[in-house]
Order: structure tokens, then sequence, then C-alpha cells
């Protein structure tokens, strides 16, 4: 009995083993890829974006903000890393996780949606993309708090590749360890989409005749405050826009009023800039939307070039001469430790 129950403990440590030993290639995979969606979060973790200004927010910070327009036109180093999926506290938690690796930059650009004040709630979306970095305390804390089982994907090895992710991440994480990456389709961070009016919009409207209204919660203010104090923190100027939307979709959400009054507000208690861009005259036209939410490519430049000439103006030329000087410095203190 004895020997039989030494074999089956060894056999128990064994897989134990085995189990740790492949968790940590697809970690370390993931962790390798430098395209794509991987290639921005190992960019954040890696510490070698460092912009000079930064897009956050959800999937229309994604597929709205070019960063090469934005610094084409204004000089300064930007980087987008928009969370696709994500509600606002796991943008927060992308934010400080980017701000704990990367130099703070002169201004975070964060784009509003009309969730902006809703949290995540059950899980996030696709979870597999978070698990090379749960021992990043911003990432992990927001992932416990949508979920209070997500600690068995931190402690418990292949639990979060085998149980949580759906999407099967762990296959690229393999395959990534035996040298393939995903084609690049990120352009710093900025993620176009090539496509055309869907249908999405017309199954929305006939699902909600009446309109529909987005919940301002407690902790989705509490997450938005959240966001402008680790600003503020480090000393970031912020712009809060609500880039274009869909001119039908605007009409049929209920309480958008509420909802940029609560923006107003925010913007007034924290000292930054609301830039709504609801009645721009891209918002009128469906050629520049693949759905009522999200602009597809030729709709994004259109946008950015706006943007980023708007930030070109006296309130924002000062960004311009620091962003000059904090180069010097740097070039200088580069100088210094080569000699």
């Amino acid at each position: 009995m004895i020997s039989g129950l030494g074999r089956i403990a060894a056999f128990a440590a064994l897989v134990l083993v085995l189990a740790v030993l492949l968790h940590a290639v697809i970690d370390a995979g993931l962790r390798h890829i430098d395209t794509s969606s991987f290639g921005v979060w190992n960019r954040i973790y890696d510490g070698t974006i460092d912009a000079d200004v930064v897009v956050s927010g959800s999937s229309r910070a994604l597929t709205h903000y070019d960063p090469r327009i934005i610094a084409n036109y204004t000089g300064l180093r930007a980087y987008n890393i928009g969370l696709n999926g994500s509600q606002t506290d796991m943008q927060v938690a992308r934010l400080a996780t980017y701000l704990r690796h990367n130099k703070a930059p002169l201004l975070l650009i964060h784009n509003l949606d009309a969730f902006s004040f809703q949290t995540t709630h059950g899980g996030v979306y696709d979870p597999g993309q978070y698990m090379p970095y749960l021992r990043e305390p911003a990432i992990y804390d927001a992932l416990l708090r949508s979920d209070p089982d997500a600690w068995r994907s931190k402690f418990v090895p292949l639990y979060g590749y085998a149980v949580q992710d759906l999407r099967f991440t762990w296959i690229s994480g393999v395959a990534s360890a035996l040298g393939w990456k995903p084609a690049e389709d990120h352009f710093q961070g900025f993620k176009p989409r090539f496509a055309s009016w869907t249908e999405d919009f017309a199954r929305l409207k006939a699902s909600n005749p009446n309109g529909v209204t987005f919940a301002i919660e407690p902790d989705g203010v509490t997450a938005m405050e959240a966001l402008l104090r680790l600003c503020s923190a480090h000393g970031v100027k912020v712009i809060l826009v609500y880039s274009p939307e869909y001119e039908e979709m605007q009409r049929l959400t209920l309480n958008r009023r509420e909802i940029f009054g609560a923006f107003e507000k925010l913007g007034r208690d924290f000292g930054a800039a609301v830039w709504d861009y609801s009645n721009s005259p891209i918002s009128a036209h469906k050629q520049y939307f693949y759905n009522s939410q999200h602009l597809n490519a030729e709709g994004a430049e259109l946008f950015s070039r706006d943007i980023a000439s708007r930030i070109v103006s006296d309130s924002f030329t000062g960004l311009l001469a620091e962003a000059a000087g904090r180069d010097r410095i740097g070039r200088e203190m580069e100088r210094i430790r080569t000699q």
C-alpha cells in the first residue's frame, strides 16, 4: 500500500512539475511576441515606449487615434494603449501598468464612451491576454475585483489558460516559443479597421426601438476619478475626448445628457479638458464607420488629423517646448552615462 501511494504521489508530483513548466513556456512565449496586441502589452511591460502623448480607453481609443498622425502634426512621440473590450477599471489598470514601467507622458488623451461609468462584472473580455502579466499589481487587483476566482489563474498552474482562456491564447504562447509570431496589425498601438458599414446598428435599433440607457455606476465614477488622480500624481495633462459616434446612435441614447453632464463635472473637478466630437461632420456619414460606435480606417485618419491639429493650438504649445526640453535632458544624461 505504501509503495502504491508513493507511486501515486510521484506521478502527481511529475504532473505538477510538467504543468508548471508548460505554464512557464506559454507565459515566456507570449512575453516574447513583439507584434500585434501582445507586442503592445510587451512594450508596455518592458518600458520601451516612453511616449510624450499616450492615448488610452477602450476599442474606440484603439481604432480611432493614429499616433503616427499625431506625432507628425505635433512633433511629439505618441503611442496608443487602447484596450479592446475593456471597461474603465481595466483601462485604469493598463494605464497604471504603463506608468509603472515607462516615463510619464506629457499628455494623456483618454477616449470616453457612453459606458465610461461602468466597470467589469463577472470576468473580463479575453482573459488570456492578461495571463503573462498577473504579477503586475494593477492588473491582478483589477481582475480580482471583477472576478473573485481570478486568484486561481495566478496560483494554479495552467488554470487560466485551460479554464478561462476560451480563445486558446496558450497556442500562440507555445507557437511563439517555437519561433512563430502573429502578423503586425498594430501601428504604435493603433489598430486600423479596414471595414465598411455593417448591419450591427440596424439590429441594435430593432431590438431597442424605445432607445437605450447606459448606467452611471458609483464604481464607474470612482474608476474615472482614479484615472484622473493617477494622471495628476504623475503630472500628466489630460484631455477627455468623446470621439465621433454615428449620429443616429446619439439620438438612440436616452440618458446622453446625464452622461455628458458627468463628463463635464469630472473635467471641472480635475482640471481636465473635455472635447466632444459628437457634432463632428464625421458623425453624419456611415462611410467613416463600420458600426455606430467605431470609425473605420478612413474615418480614423480624418479624426486623427482633426485632433492632432487641435493639440497644436495655443493651449498646448507648451507641451512641445517641454518635450523638446525633456529630450535635451535625456540626450545629456545619455552622453554623461557613456563618457
